[in-house]
This record gives C-alpha cells, sequence and structure tokens, in this order.
C-alpha cells in the first residue's frame, strides 16, 4: 500500500471516529438537556401558581375563586408565537390541584377532578416534603408522547394543604429538538467533508514534496546534477541534510576516484625514473648513459603534463561547482583560437613528421562565439595532442573551423566502440597505435569540462580515423 493512501486511510479512519463520537454526544445530550430545562422551568412555574392558589385551597374556595378563574382563561387565550423559527399556537400547560389527602380538587383540562393520585410520584413526594415530578408516556411503547408533571406544595401557615401539578407534553418542545438535532448532523456532515478536503490536500502535499524528494534521491543515485527540490518545513530539513550527505558523498567518492587515479598514473613514470636513476648510479658507457638520461628527462616531462592538466581541470571543476564559470562575455574567433593551438603543437607535429593544416569554412557566419578564447584554445590543443597520440607518422590531421564549430580529425585506427561513451572520464585512456597507454585521460576530461562552462557540446566519433568536434551555442 503506497504513502499516499495509507494516509488518506488512517485520516479518514481518525477523522470518522472523531466526528462519529462528537455527533453521538451531541445527539443523545440534546433530549435530556431540553427536558432538563423544560423541568427548571415547570418548578418555577408550579412554584409560583402554588402560592397562587393558596388562599382559594385554604379558604375552600379552589373551584370557583379567581385562581381557577384566571387559569380557565389561560387555556383559552389565543396565541400565535414565532420562536426562532418556529410557530407556537396553543398553550401546553396542564394544572390540577389536590387536597392533602391527594383527592384532586381541580383539573384545568376537567378530566381528573375528584379522583384519587395519592399515589402518583409527584403527589406523594411532594405531600411528605419532598420534591416531586414524574414523566408518563400516554403510548407506553413512545417516548414522544410523555409528558412531564412537576409538583409544589400549597402553603398555609406553614403547613402543606395540598399539591400543585403543572404538566407539559414532551411533544410541544419535541420540534426544537428535532431541529437542533439535524443541525448538528448537518454541521457534522460539512465538517466531515471539511476535513476530508483538508486531509487530502494535506496528504497530496505531504507525498508530492516526497516524491519530489525522491525523484532527487534518484537522480543522484543516477550520477545527475538535478537542483534540490525546494521544500518547506521538516521536509525542507530533511532535503538539506539530503543535500549535505550528497555533497559529503561525492566529495569523499571524487576524493577516492582522484587518488586511486593519480596514484595509478604517476607509478609508471616514477618506477621508470626509478630505474634510470639507479642505473645511472652504476659505471656506464657514455650513449647508455645519455640514453637513461634521457628517459628520466621524458618521465619528468610526463609528469609535469599530468600534474599541469590535473591543476588546468582542478580550476575548470572548481568554476564549474563554484557556480563562477569562464568569462564567455566577449566575443571570439574560432579561427585565431585553433590558429594559437595550432602554433603551440605545431613542433611536436613536425617532430612525427604529422602534417597539420588548418581549414577555414564560413567565416562570416558563426566563426564568432562569445567564450573564453584562452580556455577554447586549452580545448584545441588537448583535441590535437590525442590526435597526436594516435596519429600514424606521415598522415595528416585537419583542423576545421565551420559555423559555430571546430572539428579536429586525424587519419589513425580510431578508437574502439566500447570506449568511445568514457572518453572524457579522469584518467580513462585508450592503448596506443604502439601498445603503450603513455597518456594521463586528462586532456578530453580538460575538454568536456570547457565545453560544459561554454554550455556547449564535444562530439566523439570514429569516422576515417578519430573525429573530435567541438560545438558552441550562437553568440
Amino acid at each position: 500500500m503506497k504513502l499516499g493512501i495509507r494516509l488518506l486511510f488512517v485520516f479518514f479512519v481518525l477523522n470518522g471516529l472523531a466526528v462519529f463520537f462528537l455527533l453521538r454526544v451531541f445527539t443523545t445530550e440534546i433530549r435530556p438537556s431540553v427536558r432538563d430545562v423544560m423541568e427548571d422551568m415547570l418548578v418555577d412555574t408550579a412554584n409560583i401558581l402554588a402560592e397562587l392558589a393558596s388562599d382559594d385551597l385554604a379558604n375552600g374556595r379552589l373551584q370557583s375563586g379567581r385562581f381557577a378563574e384566571h387559569v380557565r382563561n389561560y387555556g383559552q387565550r389565543p396565541v400565535d408565537a414565532g420562536i426562532w423559527g418556529l410557530s407556537k399556537q396553543s398553550l401546553d400547560y396542564r394544572i390540577y390541584v389536590t387536597d392533602e389527602k391527594g383527592v384532586v380538587l381541580f383539573d384545568s383540562v376537567r378530566q381528573a377532578e375528584g379522583q384519587d393520585y395519592s399515589r402518583w410520584r409527584d403527589v406523594a413526594l411532594t405531600l411528605r416534603g419532598e420534591y416531586g415530578a414524574r414523566a408518563t408516556r400516554e403510548v407506553q411503547t413512545d417516548d414522544r408522547t410523555s409528558v412531564m408533571y412537576v409538583a409544589a406544595p400549597v402553603l398555609h401557615q406553614g403547613h402543606i394543604i395540598g399539591v400543585l401539578t403543572v404538566a407539559k407534553p414532551i411533544s410541544t418542545v419535541q420540534r426544537f429538538i428535532d431541529r437542533a438535532e439535524r443541525k448538528v448532523l448537518t454541521g457534522g456532515a460539512w465538517l466531515l467533508l471539511l476535513s476530508a478536503a483538508v486531509g487530502v490536500l494535506v496528504t497530496v502535499w505531504v507525498v508530492w514534496n516526497i516524491r519530489r524528494l525522491r525523484t532527487y534521491a534518484r537522480s543522484v543515485q543516477a550520477g545527475s546534477t538535478e537542483v534540490l527540490p525546494r521544500v518547506p518545513g521538516e521536509l525542507g530539513e530533511l532535503a538539506q541534510a539530503m543535500q549535505t550527505m550528497r555533497e559529503r558523498l561525492d566529495g569523499r567518492e571524487y576524493i577516492e576516484n582522484y587518488v586511486r587515479a593519480l596514484t595509478h598514473e604517476l607509478k609508471s613514470p616514477v618506477a621508470a625514473m626509478r630505474a634510470s636513476g639507479e642505473l645511472l648510479q652504476e659505471s656506464l658507457p657514455d650513449a647508455q648513459r645519455r640514453e637513461f638520461a634521457g628517459h628520466v628527462v621524458a618521465q619528468s616531462e610526463r609528469l609535469q603534463r599530468l600534474v599541469d592538466r590535473l591543476l588546468e581541470l582542478s580550476k575548470l571543476e572548481h568554476l564549474a561547482s563554484s557556480g563562477q564559470g569562464l568569462h564567455v562575455s566577449d566575443e571570439v574567433s574560432l579561427l585565431d583560437c585553433a590558429r594559437s593551438a595550432v602554433a603551440a603543437v605545431a613542433a611536436r607535429f613536425a617532430a612525427r613528421q604529422i602534417t597539420l593544416h588548418v581549414e577555414q569554412g564560413d567565416a562570416e557566419a558563426g566563426a564568432t562565439v562569445r567564450g573564453d578564447a584562452q580556455a577554447i584554445a586549452l580545448a584545441t590543443s588537448n583535441l590535437l595532442e590525442n590526435a597526436l597520440d594516435f596519429a600514424p607518422a606521415g598522415s595528416r590531421v585537419t583542423v576545421s573551423v565551420l559555423p559555430h564549430h571546430i572539428v579536429v580529425q586525424d587519419q589513425g585506427s580510431g578508437v574502439p566502440d566500447y570506449a568511445l561513451p568514457r572518453l572524457g572520464e579522469r584518467f580513462f585512456t585508450t592503448a596506443r597505435p604502439s601498445g603503450e597507454r603513455s597518456g594521463s585521460g586528462l586532456g578530453l576530461a580538460i575538454v568536456r569540462q570547457i565545453m560544459a562552462l561554454h554550455r556547449g557540446r564535444l562530439l566523439l566519433a570514429n569516422a576515417n580515423g578519430f573525429r573530435a568536434e567541438m560545438e558552441f551555442p550562437p553568440a
């Protein structure tokens, strides 16, 4: 199961349980709360009416007294009240009064007069000086038909001479209960939907950012240089930690590879110089002494070239990693850069009896690019030195200057197809026509780095020999 589905599932379960219990509490508390409020009001009403009925009950004029007249007039009053959107068009109090024995003397609806109510809780408890109240269902199986009865003692000179009970059907307030429950349920449904939408958005946001980090991690694993995504909060801190870890691992791997390859490259010339030096310590004919001394000089020159190229490559890689880049705002002539590179290596080509020829294409259309002239000349000279190592004696190397391109073509045997993708890696070399691996593998690495800084490309291919092409963006 994917992370997003798990998060949504957990969120919906927790949210659903929270809303369920919340609605459960509200719906189960609404009805009792309304009844509690209703009973509280009935208590006040019963005590007020008991005070009003005390004189008539004490004088034996309850049926014909002012109290009974007012209560009957109350039952006949017209009423049309709008209570928070609900209409009330009837008066629902039922009032009855008993004597000290529990016999009903007065009933506002004239149903129970003369009946013995002494066993009903409201009357019995009140006559004993306790709080008397009851709720009776007119239909035993239907709680909506309940009627609440609240009694108060009728006092005369400190003695209980009767009980006054006020009754009110629960059904008269059921509309308010139903409306409250509907509002709670509707609000709960909207709360559930809103929280679900928030949960979906939060989950999508979290999963999206995590997938961005996963894509970045995979790109790092694949060796890509993708920019670290901007992620807020704790995920952003995780992204920064990943970036720091990547930089440290890259630096460690870079140093390890560098040291391993450099050690391998230094081993051969150092061993050759040591062997020649040991032989020079012995008595040798002049011819052999000059030969071994020449070996020492040649290997020292090889070491010098290796050090120079390492320094140059390190400088270029630092420019690339720091974001400074080369000074590419100036317009430079590719033809001038090619001629400068040819002049730098012409003597070595002549010593190998290899013809070096410069061909100029359409100089007016794209022979000028924005770049660093010294860097472009250095890249061209490295391509020429690479061609010098592979071109057979007596052959020809051509430097073609085309619109936005410099092409170096030799007439050698080329390189194996399997090696083409790795050309340009530090210290990766292929066997020369003589079978030796005298190169350091840094020349093409420098060229690739220079082209990357110029936002150009280095194209290498076997084509009637070996063809190296530098492609620059338009000026």
